[in-house]
């Protein structure tokens, strides 16, 4: 009773808030275009001298009913902040849209279309920003402690683990993990992290036990396990996930539909346009602005590096690109002259596995290069590749030509796009990151790009390079 009347109170404020935020645009709307409007603007909503405030009172309506029917008065905590920023702009286009519709309905004449414009991008805009502030505060109290939800995790192969790990990686989801069901594996098996607390014909007993209240199934058991565990959960009131077989194999988002009452996932839909429209010019601008602003940083690198040791200042390593092309990509030079030559005598030493080649205290970086490495300076001349076309913002990390092994089809399918300066290897644990899970993470990147994937991308690579962690 105490949740269901905190859920109705937080709907209630966040309501308000939006009532507040339309309020707060179309006020600024207006103000700003004073000279357009013979009326007190004091009184927008209610002045009967004013020939708009149907308008203006529509719009506020109908915000906040596309707002309640793309589910936005709720915080799913799970859910990335894309896909809720997404919906808004649905939401406000539908509502724009609406008021557009009414406008040459009703015949209302002289209604500034200025005036709607920034009212519409305001809202937008307002929208957004009190959303991404809401959830970083309940993302914060999540984190903290406050309504976290016990999760139980049916299955401990391969994938439950992996989805053990990306919780634990996101405090904010407010999620944690009282242990695992499977009728295979022991808590032995996983090595100390993780328990094991029975199998799943125990799964009633245990979630009574540790108090579960989310249920994720990694497992597709046969036979009426499944059944017996929807029912299960029915019955405790359980919210239940299912993690779909072979999700790391789907071409963009999974899609659900129905065939008349039946259920269907979409993986791949082989009429779906996938080449990346609009990112070349996206890379093209942001490069040729970085390149400008960043260019004292330029000159302070290039002087520490001609100070801290003899040589060039720059580094150009032979690396393939998209379709295989071969081109040098520029760094900052961060080792000595003859690194490449020492190469062979270390490569005993090689901390990485695979065919990538790093060591933790590599002798041949120098004192500067030991810096540039940690918070990833030495990558920024990359933007000159980008500039060039050669390389991307976001992509596959571009692996020397040595290190690139033609006969295994996972590597040449990074070679499908540009290579990026920054990627999901970057943000999942830069040189920490085992190299079978680099190529995973990069085959999942290709097939499921998307502007606000590589939006997501450059906004968690700041906080990633300026702790430093797992680069050397």
């Amino acid at each position: 009773m105490i949740a269901r009347t905190l859920n109705i109170l937080i709907r209630a404020f966040y309501i308000l808030f939006d009532i507040f935020v339309v309020a707060v645009s179309v006020f600024t709307a207006v103000w700003l275009n004073q000279k357009k409007f013979p009326f007190d603007i004091r009184e927008l909503f209610f002045d009967p001298t004013n020939p708009f405030h149907r308008v203006f009172a529509l719009w506020l309506g109908v915000v906040l009913f596309f707002h309640g029917a793309h589910h936005l008065y709720q915080t799913r905590r799970e859910v990335i902040e894309g896909h809720e920023l997404g919906r808004v702009a649905r939401s406000i286009v539908c509502a724009a849209l609406t008021v557009i519709v009414f406008v040459f309905s009703f015949k209302i004449a002289d209604f500034p279309r200025s005036v709607f414009l920034l009212m519409v991008v305001l809202t937008l805009a307002l929208s957004c920003l009190w959303r991404i502030l809401k959830r970083l505060f309940v993302q914060f109290l999540a984190a903290n402690g406050y309504n976290n939800f016990h999760v139980l995790i049916v299955g401990a192969g391969k994938v439950g683990l992996m989805l053990a790990e990306e919780i634990k990686r996101h405090p904010g989801y407010g999620m944690r993990i009282v242990g695992f069901l499977d009728d295979r594996k022991k808590s032995a098996d996983l090595g100390g992290d993780y328990e094991v607390l029975g199998t799943l014909n125990d799964l009633e007993e245990v979630v009574r036990r540790k108090f579960v209240s989310h249920l994720f199934i990694t497992i597709h058991p046969g036979g009426t396990c499944i059944h017996q565990m929807l029912e299960l959960a029915k019955g405790q009131r359980l919210a239940v996930r299912v993690i779909p077989e072979a999700f790391d194999r789907a071409a963009g988002d999974l899609f659900k539909y129905n065939i008349g009452f039946i259920p269907v996932l979409e993986y791949t839909d082989l009429g779906r346009n996938r080449r990346q429209f609009g990112k070349r010019p996206f890379d093209l601008l942001v490069s040729a602005v970085a390149l400008v602003v960043l260019s004292p940083v330029f000159l302070a690198i290039s002087l520490a590096i001609k100070m801290d040791s003899p040589g060039p200042v720059l580094f150009f390593s032979r690396r393939y690109g998209r379709a295989g092309r071969v081109f040098r990509m520029w760094k900052f030079r961060s080792m000595v002259v003859d690194a490449e030559e020492r190469k062979k005598a270390l490569a005993a030493q090689n901390e990485v596995d695979g065919p990538i080649f790093k060591i933790r205290r590599d002798p041949r970086v120098t004192r500067i290069g030991k810096f540039l490495r940690k918070y990833s300076l030495d990558e920024l001349p990359q933007l000159v590749n980008v500039l060039l076309g050669e390389m991307s913002l976001v992509g596959p990390r571009p692996l020397p030509l040595d290190q690139v092994q033609h006969e295994d089809l996972r590597q040449l399918k990074r070679l499908e796009i540009r290579p990026g300066i920054t990627g999901l290897w970057q943000v999942r644990g830069r040189s920490d990151l085992p190299f079978h899970r680099l190529i995973k993470w990069d085959a999942w990147y290709i097939n499921n790009w998307s502007f606000m994937l590589d939006a997501a991308i450059l906004l968690e690579t700041v906080p990633v390079v300026v702790r430093g962690k797992g680069a050397y």
